[in-house]
């Protein structure tokens, strides 16, 4: 197989399934020993595309989206955590944690890409948000992200209030919605093929598989 396997993953920086899936499906990659056969790009989606700059309460914010009740908000939480932990990734729920606005962030995903820091970024952002009790809404925020990864903060800070990148992003999110992906994570495989959520490394194993042997 001489072309590399791409591999479109259209996420949310506070997508906690986002996160989970990737880690699942990076040791799927890892097992099979084809870490140099894959070609990851993350792809803008925005959850909340209406979410103010100040935010919402995150128990509000699902109550009032998904109709959850605050047990079952917590026994989620509970279980996203352990399952962060297997995946050594921390989940630090708390009270007071806000939904934020990820428009911008998704910006400078963009921007990181050229770059080759785009997944470095992704996991930087969304540990700040999960585990660093960050807001990824703010500007101070996003350029310590980008300081964290050795990205060009004025550059790439510059393009926050560019009318030609935030468009780009929006031309993007709608491109993938218009192929009808309407969840995340959404993990396509040379444009081909998709699977849904966070799967079990074993199923990632296997489309990984039969991907390849397509090839």
């Amino acid at each position: 197989m001489t072309d590399k396997i791409k591999i479109d993953i259209v996420s949310d920086v506070v997508c906690p399934w986002c996160t989970i899936g990737y880690k699942r499906l990076e040791k799927a990659i890892s097992e099979l020993g084809i870490q140099d056969k894959v070609e990851i790009e993350w792809q803008p989606f925005e959850l909340n595309p209406n979410m103010p700059a100040e935010g919402q309460n995150v128990r509000e914010h699902i109550t009032e989206k998904y109709g959850a009740t605050l047990e079952q908000q917590k026994k989620s939480q509970q279980h996203m955590t352990e399952v962060g932990a297997e995946l050594d990734f921390t989940f630090d729920y708390y009270d007071e944690m806000r939904m934020a606005n990820t428009f911008e962030a998704h910006i400078l995903l963009e921007y990181a890409k050229a770059f080759g820091k785009q997944t470095e970024l992704k996991m930087r952002l969304t540990k700040a948000f999960f585990s660093d009790r960050k807001d990824v809404s703010k500007r101070d925020v996003l350029k310590q992200a980008l300081i964290d990864v050795g990205l060009n903060t004025e550059e790439a800070l510059a393009l926050l209030d560019n009318d030609k990148a935030r468009n780009d992003v929006r031309n993007k999110q709608n491109y993938w919605k218009k192929l009808g992906i309407n969840s995340v994570p959404t993990i396509v495989f040379n444009r081909k093929s998709a699977v849904t959520g966070a799967q079990p490394v074993d199923v990632f194993k296997q489309v990984l598989s039969e991907v390849i042997d397509a090839s």
